[in-house]
């Protein structure tokens, strides 16, 4: 059961993906390698090592940056000293998180597949200080490769997603995926989760990558997720408490 908590895709000859299917919320990171140094999406839950993963892929210097400081998006952030946070969310990372340790833990081993021996007691919440503060439109340069960050709030406040012009290519965080989006706690905004999609909706994305669940996934449901938030936002609906409403591959809880 220990033997492999990671599950490892290659997109091509300088891109990875890094999964974690043995936990209920199916997270993804992502290893972006330029000829100067490699840019890893998210570290995980932490779970497990994933330092030790990366290496194998990479033998440039590694720059870590969560898509925003939740727990299941910067547990292994513990494994890199050069990571990046937007600053909408330095102050979670300085030991104000909304949530207690002891939620965070019931959420690690609920439907969860934990390698033997795990000892759920000693999870942390991550804490630190990042080597770099990004705000929106600044530039990740790996070497051949510039990643944008653009600021999208809704799902947190300091929410990014990463974009590669040159591919098309949009790293989403939690903006999108296929499942349920969560836009239901005070932390979230629903009115900025519609202008955060109003904003990558205007993008030539050729290709979505999630941060969790399916990798099925084709650039049209930005448009799709968009104009239902519209609809919602023209009902009075987009707002907490409203609910749950499902479409159909995805749902939003609000």
């Amino acid at each position: 059961m220990d033997s492999k908590w990671f599950t490892i895709d290659r997109v091509d000859r300088d891109s990875y993906i890094i999964s974690e299917y043995r936990h209920w919320e199916e997270t993804h990171c992502y290893l972006l390698n330029g000829s100067k140094g490699s840019l890893l999406i998210d570290t995980g839950l932490g779970i497990r090592d994933i330092y030790q993963e990366v290496v194998k892929l990479t033998d440039k210097p590694v720059t870590a940056a969560a898509t925003h400081i939740h727990w299941d998006h910067v547990g292994g952030h513990k494994y890199f000293p050069d990571f990046c946070a937007h600053e909408e969310e330095l102050h979670w990372l300085a030991g104000e998180f909304p949530l207690s340790a002891e939620t965070v833990r019931a959420m690690v081993v609920d439907r969860c597949q934990l390698p033997e021996h795990y000892d759920v007691s000693g999870y942390e919440i991550f804490q630190g200080k990042p080597s770099r503060v990004l705000r929106d439109r600044d530039v990740i340069d790996l070497g051949g490769r510039r990643i944008e960050v653009l600021h999208t709030p809704g799902h947190s406040p300091g929410h990014m997603c990463f974009w590669e012009e040159e591919r098309g290519w949009l790293f989403t965080g939690d903006l999108v995926y296929k499942d349920t989006l969560l836009a239901y706690y005070p932390s979230t905004d629903p009115e900025a989760y519609l202008s955060s999609l109003e904003r990558i909706a205007l993008l030539p994305v050729r290709k979505v990558f999630p941060a969790h669940h399916s990798l099925d996934i084709e650039p049209e449901i930005i448009i799709r997720m968009r104009d239902q938030f519209r609809k919602l936002k023209e009902e009075g609906k987009l707002r907490h408490g409203s609910g749950t409403f499902r479409y159909e591959d995805w749902a939003v809880w609000l």
